[in-house]
């Protein structure tokens, strides 16, 4: 949209349609403050969904009872998308950080019991999502019983402890092409690394019964196998 190609659109028509939350998280998220905003009406639709669905998604957990465990994949996932919203707040990429709440979103409704990762996760989404759209996520955090305000919360960061992994995963070459990925356990010695690279379908169909000459393991990173 530009005033100078008479193009703009009136924001005061889609805050009486959906509100100014809406509003305001369409235009953070469809465009880096840097560029020229595309309309799209079926965007601010989907903007409007999304925060149907953290509204429902909320109601649904305030009447829920947890288990009081933590879902360590999940915990990773949440706090893998805080780092990276946070670090994207700092230079200003406010459009990924809308996408990095649909993403937190996505994954919390993926689980399939609930549980403390679940309050925590929840925790995490409205103040994150308290600056975009601050209406709906002021009188979530009251209702959640979070707290009076959102807006004088503690701002989340990613817990060290949760980005922690018990497994990694690793690239695997056959004569430094690319051919697939592995997971192994993060304290995996070179031989249990070797094992599940020759035993991973790509790999083999591109071995194909010939001899291997030569494995590079190269910690953290990639297995090259040379043939």
């Amino acid at each position: 949209m530009s005033k100078s190609k008479n193009n703009g659109v009136d924001p005061q028509a889609l805050i009486d349609k959906y509100g100014a939350d809406t509003a305001r998280f369409y235009t953070m998220f469809a465009s880096p403050p840097t560029n020229t905003l595309e309309w799209s009406d079926e965007s601010v639709e989907g903007s409007y969904r999304f925060l149907r669905r953290v509204w429902d998604f909320s109601y649904k957990f305030s009447r829920a009872k947890c288990a009081a465990s933590m879902e360590r994949k999940l915990r990773f996932e949440i706090h893998s998308e805080l780092r990276k919203a946070n670090d994207d707040i700092e230079r200003q990429k406010f459009n990924t950080v809308a996408s990095a709440c649909m993403k937190i979103l996505n994954a919390l409704e993926a689980l399939p019991e609930w549980d403390e990762t679940s309050r925590e996760g929840l925790s995490i989404l409205i103040r994150l999502l308290s600056p975009i759209a601050p209406h709906i996520t002021h009188h979530l955090w009251r209702e959640l019983g979070y707290g009076e305000d959102v807006m004088q919360a503690l701002w989340p960061e990613a817990d060290a402890a949760a980005l922690e992994q018990d497994e990694i995963e690793l690239v695997v070459q056959v004569n430094g092409k690319l051919r697939g990925s592995i997971r192994v356990p993060k304290a995996a010695g070179r031989s249990e690394i070797e094992e599940l690279a020759r035993a991973n379908p790509n790999v083999q169909r591109f071995v194909a019964g010939q001899d291997v000459k030569k494995v590079v393991v190269v910690p953290g990173r990639l297995v090259n196998l040379v043939v």
